[in-house]
């Protein structure tokens, strides 16, 4: 069987290439926070994370037509959206990465975009996980996905505000 491509499945690649190159970063971040005594909260949920991302992809590569009619404005939407991801990357710097490290001693961030959001990377995932599929017109994979990440969100953020409560006094600007 030949799978068809066309511009659904060339987003598809580069997302996943993103993905890749940032999981690279995160981990060599990840290992150097541990190193630094930092501690892992909540790992046990990382692997759904994982296997969400990793079926988002798949399924908008499998079940979106090459041919799917393009809603540019979408499409468009998603530069700001990785200008905004890389903005959070940036800010956060050597404390950046796709678990959740905390490390006592490390002030937490509050300059760029946590001025305005607690964690905007999580906004950045949510637009993108429903503004992708619905660029193409995949509004049920849109729905499916979305609604899969906000449960797993919903916990992480539960688990990630009580890993950092402690610290909540320790405040830095980058």
């Amino acid at each position: 069987m030949t799978i068809p491509f066309g511009p659904p499945q060339i987003v598809v690649l580069l997302l996943a290439v993103q993905r890749l190159a940032e999981l690279r970063v995160a981990n060599r971040n990840t290992r150097r926070l541990l190193a630094q005594g930092g501690r892992e909260v909540g790992g046990a949920h990382y692997p759904l994370f994982i296997v969400l991302h990793s079926a988002w992809l798949a399924a908008l590569f499998l079940f979106v037509p090459a041919d799917a009619p393009i809603v540019w404005p979408l499409v468009a939407l998603l530069i700001p959206l990785q200008l905004a991801r890389y903005w959070v990357i940036r800010t956060l710097g050597p404390y950046w990465t796709t678990r959740i490290i905390t490390l006592p001693q490390a002030p937490l961030i509050q300059g760029g975009p946590f001025r305005w959001v607690r964690h905007p990377n999580y906004c950045v995932v949510v637009a993108e996980i429903a503004t992708v599929p619905l660029a193409f017109g995949a509004w049920h994979l849109a729905l499916i996905f979305s609604v899969a990440n906000a449960l797993l969100l919903a916990h992480r953020i539960r688990v990630e505000e009580a890993a950092l409560a402690p610290r909540r006094g320790a405040m830095a600007q980058p």
